[in-house]
């Protein structure tokens, strides 16, 4: 589970983040819109950073299985973290603009006519994306070989 000390850290680098790209704010949606992209491209992209993945991946392992389990050759909690393995993968081969709607929308709950406003695209275009993306991440866990393919 990620600490309080942790969430901390993550909302400095935020605000670091979007106190150096100010001068980058043009004023074309309002500045709530604006701090919320600049916050989910900081999340995302500590989120891909290999070193924060390792780390997730250990403890979650050091966590979820105990020593009597790896003794006994069980590979219940350990099959959940390769899943998930799987599905970060899968997300970090889609392209940008269908990993931010999809993580909008399946994950964050946000309607599409919002994700169109926060990204600054049509409605429909985040439909199209959502789709492709779920597409792509179906194709992508059910057949790895296939995975970075056009979903077409």
């Amino acid at each position: 589970m990620v600490g309080r000390s942790f969430a901390e850290d993550l909302l400095q680098d935020i605000f670091l983040t979007a106190h150096r790209k100010l001068d980058r704010y043009r004023g074309e949606s309002s500045l709530g819109t604006w701090l919320f992209r600049v916050a989910t491209n900081v999340c995302l992209d500590h989120l891909r950073s290999r070193s924060n993945r390792n780390a997730q991946l250990t403890s979650e392992f050091d966590e979820a299985v105990s020593p009597d389990e790896l003794a006994a050759g069980s590979a219940g909690p350990v099959m959940g973290v390769v899943d998930r393995m799987d599905l970060e993968r899968a997300l970090a081969d889609l392209p940008p603009g269908c990993r931010a709607v999809f993580v909008l929308h399946d994950v964050e709950g946000f309607e599409h006519r919002e994700i169109a406003e926060q990204l600054g695209v049509a409605e429909g275009t985040s439909k199209s994306q959502l789709h492709k993306a779920r597409l792509r991440l179906r194709r992508a866990l059910t057949t790895p070989d296939a995975r970075g393919k056009d979903p077409r």
